[in-house]
């Protein structure tokens, strides 16, 4: 995605999580706890990975990108194709972008990362000092 800027990624929490429940002291059901909403954002709008699920291992994860900012009104907290995100960062000027990932069978869900897009900032030409007259 050629206007993502400002990403944050949160692998070191995951991984942190994950020890936490191969460890036992934090329970499975806490962790896998995706809404229905979510479910079924993963369901029409989102992406399949190569990767397995880290906790039931038996289905690959999907990941679901939602939009949220000021800009983009009505279409603000809604799940959207990485296709639709690149339409979007050339029609708006600026939104976020959450990356989540969940697994359709045991419900486990996390935050993979957070960015932001749009064509405000993208396209400034640097500045140039002037000198001044003498």
């Amino acid at each position: 995605m050629r206007t993502q800027r400002g990403l944050v990624d949160y692998a070191l929490q995951r991984r942190a999580l994950l020890a936490e429940v191969r460890s036992g002291r934090t329970g499975v059901g806490e962790v896998c706890d995706a809404s229905p909403y979510l479910l079924r954002a993963a369901k029409f709008h989102g992406v399949p990975t190569d990767t397995d699920c880290p906790v039931c291992r038996k289905e690959s994860l999907i990941h679901v990108f939602w939009v949220y900012g000021d800009e983009i009104k009505h279409m603000a907290g809604s799940a959207r194709l990485p296709r639709e995100l690149e339409t979007m960062a050339q029609t708006f000027g600026e939104f976020d972008v959450y990356q989540t990932e969940v697994c359709r069978t045991c419900t486990w869900n996390h935050l993979v990362a957070s960015f932001v897009m749009g064509h405000k900032g993208a396209q400034a030409a640097p500045r140039t000092r002037r000198r001044a007259a003498k």
